[in-house]
């Protein structure tokens, strides 16, 4: 099976059982899924992760470009720009990394939360604001992107917002935004392709492309760099054809990922 996600992942014994011994194993694209296979306290069958590979670093970059891009499009359709605004990107990941430098070079002021404090302090090196608390960040922020793959804003959330605010995602609602939480006295009005203004007495904010990712709007082609993760998926597949891995985690091997790489720059750096 191959997972973009980890929604496998809580039925995977089912799953095993109902096709035993046909079921060679998952290759799983995705952090996020990468890490619901991994807090799996016994895994049924093996499990190959492509999703830390160094082969991934140019389609994350990508994909952040993609991402800065159509956030400035939907922004700019609405009258505004980039230029000059406050901007926290939540999660400080190969994707939220991405996006903060691209929203650097666009003259952006970026300001970084994390939870975990290995990658707070990998922004703070890397010259980016970082904030003590995602809620005093959130009160200064005319643009908010969150990238953590699980909920960055939940439903209490959207009240500290700042007046006019946009609110965008690098990946899907249901992982990034609690809306079911957010409180009844916000009504909703579409203000144009993909951009839904929330509002209550004295306060707004707009959310883009419905809290989905909104680079999908515009595509999301991280153009031949996908090959390299989908040669890195079938060598997954090889590794789990072969019938000889135990129920566990795994990753293509480093000979594997540079012989994909040299055959990839054969025919894309000619």
């Amino acid at each position: 099976m191959l997972d973009v996600g980890g929604y496998f992942a809580p039925t995977l014994d089912a799953l095993c059982a109902r096709f035993s011994g046909r079921l060679l194993g998952v290759v799983e694209d995705t952090e996020n899924g990468h890490k619901r296979y991994a807090e799996t306290e016994k895994l049924p069958c093996p499990v190959v992760s492509v999703a830390r590979s160094p082969l991934k670093d140019p389609e994350d970059y990508l994909v952040g470009q993609s991402v800065v891009f159509s956030t400035e499009a939907l922004m700019r359709a609405q009258g505004d720009i980039l230029n000059g605004r406050h901007a926290l990107v939540v999660g400080f990941g190969k994707l939220g990394s991405s996006i903060a430098r691209l929203l650097h070079a666009k003259a952006v002021q970026v300001t970084v939360y994390d939870i975990d404090p290995v990658r707070r302090a990998q922004a703070l090196s890397q010259g980016f604001t970082v904030a003590r608390d995602r809620e005093s960040a959130l009160k200064d922020a005319g643009l908010v992107l969150c990238a953590t793959g699980a909920v960055s804003l939940r439903g209490e959330d959207f009240s500290s917002l700042r007046n006019g605010a946009y609110v965008a995602t690098a990946t899907s609602s249901e992982d990034e935004l609690d809306l079911d939480g957010l409180p009844s006295i916000y009504s909703r009005t579409p203000t144009g392709d993909h951009i839904t203004r929330y509002q209550t007495t004295g306060h707004y904010f707009y959310l883009l492309n419905d809290g989905n990712a909104v680079n999908f709007i515009h595509g999301a082609s991280v153009g031949p760099f996908i090959f390299l993760v989908q040669a890195e998926i079938l060598a997954g597949i090889r590794m789990l054809a072969r019938g000889d891995l135990r129920p566990d985690m795994y990753e293509v091997s480093a000979k594997d990922r540079a012989s994909i790489a040299a055959t990839w720059l054969n025919y894309f750096n000619r």
